[in-house]
């Protein structure tokens, strides 16, 4: 990982999207700070694409897509993503499994969570989970005493041992049946919505994020950025950011986005 400040002058000016992790991204503790909320705000004025990617559910997305100055959101490690048509005055939703099959997975979620509760003492389901549609969030650190990362292999050992991908975020980990993830449908969003082959224009998206689960994009995106708590799971990593930020959460989300304006200033 380099310090952001060696991020190349024209290489900041070329990018057209930004994607950007929320949880210890956009937030700091939790909370989401004014100046991130004002960067994404800036970075959408001055003409960039700006798209959450996250593991939070489809009740929080519903809310940003609609509230926030973003263009779409990609939730729950890409189950789906959500954008607002302002000219329909409408929230457009697109899923990568179906509704009748994720009402089938549902009870099969629910029994693996039972059975995590039981075998890793202090872990709980996430405060979020009634607001998902398509995966399981087991808490480790959010509203549950911070457990060693002993107990949270074992929360993605038990998820793996039923078949379940399973990915740790800042403060959750995060099962799903199906092999999609960020990557995969932040590819199908850009596509389909907005027109943009990732694979051609890799070099003109810039993702931001933390932890382990933003590793898709970390190895996929060659100017991808880390806010500086990035480091503090950079051990549970094999791919990690180009780029660093001097500051951790929204502060430098911030930095990112003052990185970004200030190359296309005269």
């Amino acid at each position: 990982m380099e310090p952001l400040a060696d991020f190349p002058l024209e290489a900041r000016r070329a990018v057209r999207a930004v994607l950007a992790d929320i949880d210890d991204t956009l937030t700091t503790h939790g909370r989401l700070h004014a100046v991130a909320y004002a960067a994404l705000e800036r970075l959408r004025a001055a003409g960039l694409l700006v798209i959450p990617v996250t593991g939070r559910p489809a009740g929080w997305c519903d809310h940003i897509a609609r509230m926030w100055p973003v263009d779409a959101v990609v939730g729950e490690n890409g189950a789906f993503w959500f954008r607002h048509d302002a000219a329909a005055g409408r929230l457009v939703k697109r899923y990568v499994i179906g509704a009748a099959e994720r009402v089938k997975r549902a009870a099969r979620l629910d029994a693996i969570a039972q059975r995590i509760l039981k075998e890793v003492p202090g872990s709980g389901i996430a405060s979020d989970q009634p607001y998902r549609e398509a995966d399981l969030a087991i808490d480790f650190c959010e509203d549950v005493p911070r457990l060693p990362r002993e107990a949270v292999a074992e929360i993605v050992s038990i998820m793996e041992s039923e078949g379940l991908t399973a990915k740790v975020s800042s403060i959750h980990v995060n099962g799903w049946f199906g092999g999609y993830d960020k990557l995969s449908t932040s590819r199908l969003a850009l596509a389909e919505d907005f027109a943009i082959d990732i694979e051609a224009e890799k070099d003109r998206v810039v993702f931001a994020g933390d932890s382990p689960n933003d590793q898709p994009m970390f190895a996929f995106f060659p100017n991808a950025v880390g806010v500086a708590n990035v480091r503090e799971m950079a051990d549970l990593m094999t791919s990690l950011p180009r780029w660093v930020t001097p500051s951790a959460g929204s502060a430098g989300f911030a930095e990112l986005a003052e990185a970004l304006l200030g190359a296309r200033r005269p």
